[in-house]
């Protein structure tokens, strides 16, 4: 019966399959077929683990997919790519496409991670076929993994640490530079956040903490809590409509907070928090057009903070544009996932060569996160 289930959804699904933006083989571009063939003579394991991002566009998941086509290409296992573009109808259909074909195992980037709706969908058209699937990245609930029991797990962070550790970075930063940021010299630290998609718990959990834990170290050294720059926003907080945490929509935001807040009006934004690197480098480019953390070390340098630690944040932390971001370990992400993969294709125990430490219970695995201030 699942036989003929594969059967018929792979000739409803087949003309859907060149808009599905996947790419094959042993880290080969998408229009590489030569490289994609000889991958599949070569691979050491049977299947296919097929791969699904909820945007190539985000730079800290295109870091995750250059490291985990290398840990697929160094085990001998074949992989497909798809590309969701942000979209939960078309990472479903493409899970539906990539069943249809005979995958081995699903890796899922998860594109809607405010509900568990899109998730157990998932869920449900794998255990149909008996195919496991490996959440990462974005937050999936324990319920929705453990309903598939030992056929799913979840890699990920424990992502309310990012936002603890990043709170404490600003907090302790601006205790030492107070009266160097405190550009008008009222006594308190003018702020804006950057939370990123809307809904999503490692933005709700980096918002609340990132900025709470910043407070409880200025308090603790006598100096009051941060203070939004607009204080009619009763959020505290600016959220990038697009849901792609994106540079662009940060230095949107930036462009237009500049053209009414300055060091003329005595109003100026000090402090940039953000909840991933690219609306970090957005803010600063916006910064930089207004003359504020230039590369050549002269004028003012406003605070910017991240997380990810991103190639492009690393090089504004060293040419002193951007002060500092917690590292999210795209390469042990890619390298845990490539394991259970591997595991789950050869019929291994599910977490065998994962560092015990990393593990929750039996569904979850948490990548470490680290401080990135430019000395490694």
């Amino acid at each position: 019966m699942k036989k003929l289930l594969s059967i018929t959804l792979a000739a409803v699904m087949a003309l859907s399959m060149a808009a599905c933006g996947g790419s094959s083989g042993s880290g080969s571009s998408e229009a590489d077929t030569s490289e994609d063939a000889s991958a599949e003579e070569t691979a050491a394991i049977d299947g296919t683990a097929s791969v699904f991002y909820y945007t190539y566009s985000d730079t800290y998941i295109s870091s995750v997919r250059t490291a985990l086509d290398a840990a697929f290409d160094a085990a001998g296992i074949s992989y497909q790519d798809y590309d969701s573009n942000a979209s939960q109808t078309t990472q479903t259909e493409q899970v539906t496409t990539a069943i249809a074909q005979g995958t081995s195992v699903l890796v899922v980037n998860l594109v809607d991670s405010g509900s568990d709706d899109a998730a157990q969908n998932i869920i449900d058209l794998a255990s149909a076929q008996d195919i496991p699937v490996i959440f990462f990245n974005r937050s999936v609930s324990e319920e929705v993994v453990t309903s598939y029991d030992g056929s799913s797990v979840f890699v990920g962070t424990d992502y309310e640490l990012a936002g603890h550790m990043q709170g404490q970075l600003i907090g302790e930063y601006l205790v030492e530079n107070y009266d160097i940021a405190d550009l008008n010299g009222d006594g308190a630290i003018s702020y804006v956040m950057f939370k990123g998609q809307e809904g999503n718990a490692e933005a709700i959990a980096r918002t609340q903490y990132g900025v709470e834990d910043a407070n409880a170290v200025l308090t603790e050294a006598g100096y009051p809590e941060l203070s939004f720059y607009d204080a009619s926003n009763s959020n505290q907080y600016l959220v990038d409509q697009g849901g792609l945490w994106s540079s662009a929509a940060a230095n949107d935001y930036m462009q237009t907070i500049l053209s009414q807040y300055s060091e003329a009006n005595g109003n100026m934004v000090e402090l940039v928090i953000a909840n991933n690197d690219e609306m970090a480098i957005g803010a600063i480019t916006a910064l930089q057009n207004a003359g504020y953390n230039l590369e050549d070390g002269s004028g003012t340098v406003i605070p910017v903070f991240g997380v990810d630690a991103t190639d492009a944040a690393k090089a504004a932390i060293q040419a002193g544009t951007m002060i500092g971001t917690i590292k999210q370990d795209a390469d042990g992400m890619a390298e845990a996932i490539a394991v259970i993969s591997e595991n789950y294709m050869t019929g291994a125990d599910t977490f065998a060569d994962i560092d015990e430490a990393n593990l929750v219970g039996t569904w979850r695995v948490n990548i470490p996160y680290g401080t990135y201030t430019g000395e490694e």
